[in-house]
């Protein structure tokens, strides 16, 4: 069914939810394979920059927020792989998709009212309008 597909992760509650789901689709298959993508924002990354010691300690920062979701592949026993991209997450997330030939993609949305998504632009908006594979957007 569903092979190959990409979790976009950012640690938030919504990316957990997104993140139990994964979980339940990958299980159907033996050999679907998540990959769990963190895109680091350049307009973030300057701050946390500023405000870590070092790059280690910044590598760390990142990878804790996907702890709880990389543990939950872990425990379901789910074959997954994490990857780390940086620049702006919708269309960063839509090229590296497209590229990649996922089968779907699985993601949160950060609960944006009309208004916030119409000036804002929403990356699970982006993506879902671009990627050339199926996406869940878990709310």
């Amino acid at each position: 069914m569903y092979k190959r597909i990409l979790l976009a992760a950012d640690g938030s509650e919504n990316s957990i939810r997104a993140a139990e789901e994964a979980v339940k689709i990958a299980s159907i298959s033996e050999d679907s394979v998540v990959e769990i993508v963190f895109v680091m924002d350049f307009s973030r990354a300057s701050s946390d920059i500023l405000q870590s010691k070092d790059a280690e300690t910044l590598e760390f920062e990142r990878r804790k927020k996907l702890l709880p979701i990389e543990e939950m592949f872990n425990q379901a026993n789910v074959s997954h792989k994490m990857t780390l991209l940086h620049g702006d997450p919708g269309p960063v997330i839509v090229e590296y998709v497209n590229k990649q030939s996922c089968d779907m993609v699985v993601m949160g949305t950060r609960g944006l009212n009309t208004l916030q998504e119409m000036v804002l632009g929403s990356v699970s908006h982006k993506v879902a309008k671009d990627a050339k594979c199926p996406v869940m957007i878990v709310k």
